[in-house]
């Protein structure tokens, strides 16, 4: 019998505002000093009243609205109760019934809602003592909350669709979303059906997956237990299950709660939050542009291979900086000029570039390189003014330095040897130091030649094309 696998997504992420959700304490979940950025009211302590963050609340609207999301025109917060020590008021201030986006759609896959709450403190489990602490710097800041439809059907789709979300919020601006951080935290739930069963089967729920490797492997792993379980008769059932990276596999938690165990009612100490139309129309005029579409305009106006534009779009300083180093290349070139000189651009940036920066952005203080010195550099390469060999030690030498390229190529005589006696001059010197290569070659072997043509490029600095120091030797042998 064939088994379906059906996934569906909650993701947690953590936005990048410069206060809490309900007070002014500094929204910084990243702090190494335990309860630092804490108050009264993060704190939960009696007679303190919340006020709702402006700015979260128009963050969690603009990616409710760059997913095609509805806003509807009144919002509300809930009281979610439960008690957990990481929880200081015994109840966390969520979304239940209004959220503030609902229905979207991301890589085709329909999204419920998108609602705003305020995140949890951490708990610290020291090693060999009775006791666990608890650090409130992370109380109340505040998180957005996805949810999709259950219409997720392989793990590889669930990575995909998170990794796709976590570019999108940053884009936006709405989240770091650094899942290694604690930034972005994603749950699964998984259940597994007969193939001739419509009703969809028990549901498991993942919890707290920090990485996309994890997604993928969590729930992958959950799809073969409960195939698994359902050939051997067995009952799923209903729980939250942990994933244990080391061991690669889930682990019970705790049998899941159900929306009434947790006694919703709205939050009293927050008025309803009420929109506009025009209010709407403005956040929405502020949305950048997003991946999918710089993936569409880099294709059609650049004309770059698919692997080249997903770097660009994955790493937006990069493509910034790729568009930048384009615009200066000159004005009033034909469409094919235009075009070689764009293509080398890419070439560089993506292999030579990419490699000296080793991780780094193009945006930090340490980076020298401007476009137009890029732009520069690439001028020359196309020109024929210098080798690939020379063009890649100047580029080295311009991000240490920051330094034009033609300076740099004058200082240390680097420009490109195109004299023709004076190439045939340089061959005849390679052959006559190297004469069994030269012998060699003459027999048959191949190896020889490309020996030569090394001995004639180290002699000449790469100063000389490839190509024309070849043909000199291959003249002369």
């Amino acid at each position: 019998m064939k088994y379906i696998p059906t996934i569906g997504l909650e993701i947690h992420a953590e936005l990048k505002t410069k206060s809490k959700m309900f007070c002014s304490c500094l929204n910084d979940s990243l702090q190494q000093h335990p309860n630092v950025n804490i108050c009264p009211v993060c704190m939960g302590h009696p007679g303190t009243l919340p006020v709702a963050n402006e700015d979260a609340i128009k963050k969690v609207m603009q990616v409710g609205l760059a997913l095609g999301c509805d806003i509807p025109a009144k919002s509300k917060f809930d009281r979610k109760n439960y008690f957990y020590p990481d929880l200081p008021k015994g109840y966390q201030i969520s979304q239940y019934d209004m959220p503030l986006c609902k229905g979207g759609k991301l890589r085709n896959i329909n999204i419920t809602r998108v609602h705003l709450e305020e995140d949890t403190g951490r708990l610290a489990h020291p090693a060999g003592v009775n006791y666990s602490l608890v650090d409130f710097n992370r109380a109340g800041v505040p998180l957005m909350e996805l949810v999709t439809e259950p219409e997720i059907t392989s793990a590889k789709e669930a990575s995909a669709f998170a990794q796709e979300l976590r570019l999108i919020l940053r884009y936006l601006g709405a989240s770091d979303a650094n899942m290694e951080k604690g930034q972005m935290r994603v749950e699964a739930n998984v259940s597994v059906r007969p193939e001739k069963q419509k009703v969809l089967g028990t549901k498991v729920e993942v919890k707290n997956l920090n990485s996309f490797r994890s997604v993928h492997d969590a729930i992958e792993f959950e799809i073969k237990r409960q195939t698994e379980a359902l050939e051997s008769e067995k009952k799923i059932i209903q729980e939250t299950r942990g994933w244990n990276e080391q061991k690669g596999e889930t682990f019970s938690q705790r049998e899941k709660e159900e929306a009434h165990d947790y006694r919703y009612f709205p939050e009293p100490d927050l008025p309803m939050l009420s929109f506009a139309k025009e209010e709407i129309q403005k956040i929405q005029s502020e949305i950048p542009e997003l991946p999918q579409r710089k993936r569409k305009r880099f294709a059609e106006e650049y004309k770059l291979s698919e692997k080249e534009i997903e770097v660009f779009v994955q790493n937006k300083d990069i493509g910034e900086y790729f568009e930048k180093v384009v615009s200066e290349l000159g004005e009033n070139l034909k469409p094919e000029k235009l075009q070689r000189k764009t293509k080398l651009s890419a070439n560089y940036i993506l292999s030579d570039l990419l490699g000296l920066l080793e991780g780094a952005s193009v945006e930090g203080e340490d980076f020298l390189i401007t476009p137009e010195n890029f732009a520069e550099l690439v001028n020359l390469i196309d020109q024929g003014a210098i080798s690939s060999a020379i063009a890649k030690q100047a580029l080295r030498e311009m991000f240490a330095t920051g330094k034009d390229p033609s300076n740099i190529i004058q200082e240390k005589g680097l420009e490109q040897v195109s004299d023709a006696s004076q190439i045939q001059e340089i061959a005849k010197d390679i052959i006559s130091k190297n004469p069994k290569a030269a012998e060699d070659y003459k027999k048959g072997k191949q190896n020889s030649l490309q020996f030569l043509l090394g001995q004639m490029m180290a002699a000449t600095k790469g100063t000389v094309s490839p190509e024309i120091a070849k043909k000199a030797l291959l003249d002369i042998l």
